[in-house]
Order: C-alpha cells, then sequence, then structure tokens
C-alpha cells in the first residue's frame, strides 16, 4: 500500500470548513487507489462500502443501511488462543482472527481484528494503569481493567497548568510507569542556561537504566506493530474498510482530566472544592489537544477524530455540570477540527438522553454520534436532521439472544433510524463474546430491513 499523503491545496487557509471537508471526503473516496486489492471483487467490496458511509456522513441515503459487526474475542477463542496467549504471542492472535476472517468475513462484510494489547511493551515498562492476564490479573482472565487513581493530586493544578510539558514528564509519567521512575531526577527544561543542568541527570545509572529501557520497549513495539500492521494491510487488501478512516484519536478535556489523572473521586470532588481551577485546566488541556492533534500526521488528509466520551453521561453528572465543565471544552476542540473540515465522531458511552437537545449545536455532516444506550428514536428526532448515527444494538443481546431476537431488534432500530439516511446498523459497544449467528443476523437484517428504494 502507498503511504505517502495526498497534498493539501495551496489556498487551504482561505477554503471554508465546508470546502475543507468536502475535500477530505474526496480523499476518503479515492483511498482505493493506494490499495493493492486481492481480486476485483475485493475492490468492489471496498468502495461499496466507502460510498455508503460517505453518504452516512453526509446525512443522505446510501443504496442500503452499512452495518458494521462487533466480533469481540470471538475470533481467538473459538480458534483455541485465550487472552494471555494473545497478548503476549500477537503472532498467534494473527493466525486465529485470519483463520476466521478467511472463513466468515464476507458472511459478516467486517474483517475481524485481535482485540490486543501490546502487554510485553507494559511489562518492560512496568505499566500501571491497566491490569491484564499476567499482571494484575489471572492469566485465565479476559480483556484489561483500567486502575483508577488519583496520579495527578488535589493541589497540583498550578503545576499542570504552568508548564503541562512538565508535569507530564516529571510527574505523571514516573507515576503510571514504573521504569520511568527516574525521569524524577531530571531538571526542568525551562531551568536551560546552556546546557548543564539538563544533562546532569543523565549520569545517573537509574536515568541510563530508564532510557534503556525505553529503547527495549520500542524494539518490541515496532516487532508487535509490523506484525500487526501486515492484518490491518490484508483487510484492506481484501476489501474491508472498516468502520471508517478515523485521522486521530482525541479524548475529552475534562476526561482527559478525569480519567488517568484526578480519577472519577478526585474530579467530582473538584467540581466542587475547586472549580475555577478544574475549568481553568480543562480550557488549557482543550488548547494542547488542538495542538497536538492538527499537527498529527493522520490530520493532514484523515477524515475524522475519534472521540471516546467517558464521564460526560447521564449517570456521572447533572445536565447543569455537564453544561459548565463537561461541554464547553468538548465543543472548543471540536469546533477547532470541525473548522479543519474534520468530522468529529463521538462514540458516546452510557446513555445522552439529557443532552441530546444542548449538543445540537454544529453544523450538518460535520458529526457522527455512535450511541451506547441512548434512545434512538429520540437521538434520531434531535439529532438526525443534521448528524449520523451509529449503534445501539445491546451487546448483552449479541452475546446472549436469539438470531430471531437479534434480528427483530434490528429491524424495529432501522425503521427508526434508516428514513432520510445517516445511520449505521452496529453494537453500543463491543460485546466480549458474541455469538456468530448473532452477527449474522445484524447483516440479514440490514440486508432486508435497510435498503432505500
Amino acid at each position: 500500500m502507498n503511504n505517502i499523503m495526498p497534498t493539501r491545496p495551496d489556498n487551504w487557509s482561505h477554503l471554508t470548513p465546508e470546502q475543507k471537508r468536502q475535500w477530505r471526503l474526496a480523499q476518503y473516496m479515492d483511498s482505493y487507489k493506494n490499495i493493492k486489492f486481492a481480486s476485483p471483487e475485493a475492490e468492489l467490496r471496498y468502495k461499496t462500502s466507502i460510498k455508503r458511509l460517505a453518504d452516512v456522513y453526509q446525512i443522505q441515503e446510501p443504496d442500503r443501511v452499512p452495518v458494521f459487526v462487533m466480533a469481540g474475542m470471538l475470533p481467538l477463542y473459538s480458534n483455541g488462543i485465550d487472552y494471555y496467549t494473545a497478548i503476549y504471542e500477537p503472532e498467534k492472535a494473527i493466525q486465529a482472527t485470519a483463520k476466521f476472517n478467511a472463513e466468515h468475513a464476507a458472511e459478516l462484510e467486517s474483517f475481524s481484528g485481535a482485540m490486543t494489547i501490546p502487554a510485553p511493551v507494559f511489562d518492560i515498562l512496568d505499566y500501571r494503569l491497566y491490569a491484564y492476564p499476567g499482571h494484575g490479573m489471572s492469566k485465565s482472565g479476559v480483556g484489561f481493567q483500567f486502575v483508577e487513581g488519583e496520579y495527578m493530586q488535589a493541589d497540583e493544578y498550578d503545576a499542570l497548568i504552568k508548564d503541562p510539558s512538565d508535569f507530564w514528564l516529571r510527574t505523571y509519567l514516573p507515576r503510571v510507569f514504573g521504569a520511568l521512575r527516574p525521569f524524577q531526577q531530571l531538571a526542568p527544561l525551562t531551568d536551560i542556561i546552556e546546557i548543564v543542568a539538563p544533562i546532569n541527570a543523565l549520569a545517573s545509572p537509574e536515568v541510563q537504566a530508564t532510557l534503556l529501557k525505553l529503547v527495549e520497549a520500542g524494539k518490541e513495539l515496532a516487532r508487535i506493530m509490523r506484525i500487526t500492521g501486515a492484518s490491518m494491510l490484508q483487510s484492506l487488501e481484501n476489501g474491508y474498510s472498516g468502520n471508517q478512516i478515523s485521522g486521530a484519536f482525541a479524548k475529552a478535556p475534562f476526561d482527559t482530566l478525569g480519567d488517568t489523572l484526578r480519577g472519577t473521586r478526585g474530579i467530582m470532588m473538584d467540581m466542587y472544592r475547586q472549580p475555577d481551577k478544574l475549568l481553568e485546566a480543562t480550557d488549557v488541556i482543550a488548547d494542547l489537544t488542538i495542538k497536538s492533534i492538527l499537527n498529527s500526521p493522520g490530520a493532514a488528509a484523515g477524515l475524522m477524530v475519534l472521540f471516546p466520551l467517558h464521564k460526560g453521561a447521564d449517570g456521572w453528572m447533572s445536565q447543569k455540570q455537564f453544561d459548565t465543565f463537561y461541554w464547553p471544552s468538548l465543543k472548543k476542540v471540536m469546533d477547532a477540527f470541525i473548522n479543519e473540515g474534520m468530522i468529529v465522531y463521538l462514540f458516546a458511552e452510557g446513555g445522552y438522553n439529557a443532552r441530546l437537545e444542548s449538543v445540537n449545536v454544529f453544523p450538518k455532516g460535520t458529526v457522527h454520534w455512535h450511541f451506547d444506550q441512548t434512545d434512538m428514536a429520540r437521538a434520531k428526532q434531535v439529532l438526525g436532521k443534521n448528524c449520523s448515527l451509529e449503534g445501539n444494538v445491546p451487546p448483552s443481546l449479541l452475546c446472549t439472544s436469539s438470531p430471531a431476537e437479534v434480528k427483530e431488534y434490528c429491524r424495529k432500530l432501522l425503521e427508526v433510524c434508516a428514513p432520510g439516511g445517516g445511520y449505521v446498523l452496529a453494537p453500543g459497544a463491543v460485546p466480549e463474546f458474541p455469538k456468530l449467528e448473532n452477527l449474522k443476523a445484524m447483516v440479514v437484517a440490514a440486508h432486508e430491513y435497510g435498503v432505500y428504494k
């Protein structure tokens, strides 16, 4: 596959956001030109898929509703590979998923990847934010768990706000990576007079050992990426585009603070005890997020920015708190990306029923909502004219129910969401162990009830 990025028009800064988005959509539609397809059928499959999705994102009716199934751990465990083996021996995980895809990808209209993490890299660096089989979990465990804590203390807002890079390097990273603890010995880069102060720490045996650990982790990560990259390329060559082509990955500024810095308990207390500091910090992080994403390689010609939304759901905070602490900084970030022609993909975990009216403030075709547990009839009514929608097939249904029940649920969902276009049939979240026959039932439902006439 040719990885040469398209060149932006010379007059990019003078284009409107709509013109920029149309240029990005055109690059998305032309992405097939860089792929060496395995067959003419694969090329047709890819072109058909991205045309459907492009229509959806523009709130138009394609030939039929796209369907995106998520196989979870099924490709691994159905081929005798447990999660511990998958995360420590990625070659075996790729072999298992390749076998699964050879047997089922065509009928599922999706290429299933291995849901793994680079466990050897995490082990080398002593990563403390995740528990996974063999590291904080039994080797027989499945998936990974986030280990929540206050990795930033309540009195450290000023340090974060004043010099975020210094805070990440000398305070935060040493707390979440045990191997990086010696970075606490580094001098702030703001202390540079000439060169002496910053390099003195290099004489420390602990710092030297840390740097060697980084090299070791980098080599292991490169090895894993070569293995997984080959699988991703194979999916494209076989004509499977995935659900979308994301240009970049971002988080809501409140989630950046609440997930891995202050933690849920900490940030909920901050909303009452130091709201002004919290708002100042979210604004600083918003600016950093904008700069980071727009300077990333994926943003040059990429179509989307993917946000998993965590703490903005109905059950996490009141509407007043959402309007005060969560939404303004997230909207600031979204506006910046939309102004650059990107489509913002929001994966709304949990329910967003109380938020729908307040978030419907963006131009048509600029926001794609993937809903987990939100009332899709209301979402379609409130957002459907301006935003494309996806999701809401319950993972529990895919794991425990019958194909007939899945098909009927999808029929009702399509009846509500399909009219007028702008909808992708998909699970609300990744089902861990779905039944294969239930995934097939989703695809059958899209073919029977999602066709536009």
